[in-house]
């Protein structure tokens, strides 16, 4: 069955990360918004008594059992072969971009596990496919949010549970300035990834700029 490509304003990925690593929120079905389901990620929210709208991956390890209950509840089902050139993250910011106009991406489950697999995560909004969008995206878990930010000035709300500020620069960096975060930062750049970490918020609201490239900032807490 054919989805036609519609408008939300927030849209979810549940790729296969450890369950540790989820946040309450998930754990307990209390996010709003449409879910694609990445592999086993499809099945452990049919756990969760969520239904995504679509299913894909290889699933090339799932239970015959997992997967005939895939097919008996979940109608748009995507299966790509087991090797393949693409990661699972890789296929379902992919298919959400191909079925849907969202305002927000959160990706799920995409922390936690093999380090590799994180590094692919964290950097995927730089590859030019997905450039468009990378504002868009955000990844979350149980202690961290990622969102990225592309040149300009802005504003940043903290969240009620998270104590940490970070920023990252991911790419080459000119003019990054913190003007009201507890730890200042007038100025920098460089032409190297770097990790700004353990700042904190001042309020509830702090503000930054920087005058290019693209810069990951995470909320966290321990």
């Amino acid at each position: 069955m054919t989805i036609q490509k519609r408008k939300v304003k927030k849209l979810n990925v549940l790729v296969g990360g450890p369950t540790q690593q989820w946040p309450d929120t998930l754990k307990s079905g209390q996010i709003e918004g449409p879910w694609i389901g990445v592999d086993r990620g499809a099945i452990r929210l049919l756990q969760l008594g969520i239904k995504p709208e679509i299913a894909v991956g290889d699933f090339d390890s799932t239970a015959q059992e997992e997967l005939a209950r895939v097919k008996e509840q979940i109608t748009h089902i995507e299966t790509f072969p087991p090797e393949k050139d693409l990661t699972d993250t890789q296929i379902g910011v992919i298919t959400a971009i191909r079925y849907f106009k969202f305002e927000q991406l959160a990706i799920y489950g995409a922390t936690g596990g093999r380090m590799d697999h994180l590094l692919a995560n964290i950097f995927l909004p730089l590859e030019p496919r997905f450039r468009p969008y990378v504002t868009n995206i955000k990844l979350i878990d149980r202690q961290n949010t990622i969102t990225y930010y592309q040149p300009g000035m802005h504003e940043i709300k903290k969240e009620p549970n998270k104590k940490y500020l970070a920023f990252v620069t991911l790419t080459k960096v000119d003019g990054l300035t913190l003007f009201d975060e507890k730890y200042p930062l007038n100025d920098y750049s460089s032409g190297h990834p770097t990790s700004w970490a353990s700042n904190e918020f001042n309020g509830d609201l702090n503000h930054f700029k920087f005058d290019s490239g693209i810069v990951a900032v995470i909320q966290s807490r321990d």
